[in-house]
């Protein structure tokens, strides 16, 4: 599961996704978007993206991540648009016969994301707004 989103993002889902009998772990990220950011009080954040290639990038990851790993399943979802606080704007869901591939997977699949995907954020804060790379 690829995908970029303007809709909540539905965890659950993203589990059920890469559940397998092969499986002995899932691992989650769960990004959340936070009041603050460099000593600056956050309002809410908007996020823009080329579906199309972010999406190409995203597939081009779990692509690597499987050569790397022995990964049964990944979920990878980015929302787009305007997010509150509290909210979600990305979920990775890895499954793995073991633990330790899932942990290591998991972190790297974000990690690249945050370098690679074109997403740009802008932060709005109480005091103005700012364009930032999306994970930096």
């Amino acid at each position: 599961m690829i995908k970029i989103t303007d809709k909540p993002i539905d965890v659950q889902a993203c589990i059920a996704f890469v559940q397998s009998e092969r499986a002995g772990a899932i691992d989650v990220f769960i990004g959340t978007v936070r009041n603050h950011n460099l000593s600056k009080s956050v309002v809410r954040l908007a996020f823009e993206t080329y579906d199309a290639m972010a999406e190409k990038k995203m597939q081009e990851l779990v692509n690597q991540a499987k050569e790397r790993w022995d990964i049964e399943k990944v979920a990878m979802v980015h929302r787009k648009g305007e997010l509150n606080i509290g909210d979600i704007p990305v979920v990775i869901a890895v499954s793995t016969p073991h633990r330790a591939d899932a942990f290591e997977a998991c972190k790297w699949l974000i990690d690249e994301l945050k370098k690679v995907v074109p997403i740009w954020k802008k932060e709005v804060y109480d005091t103005g707004e700012e364009w930032l790379e999306a994970h930096a």
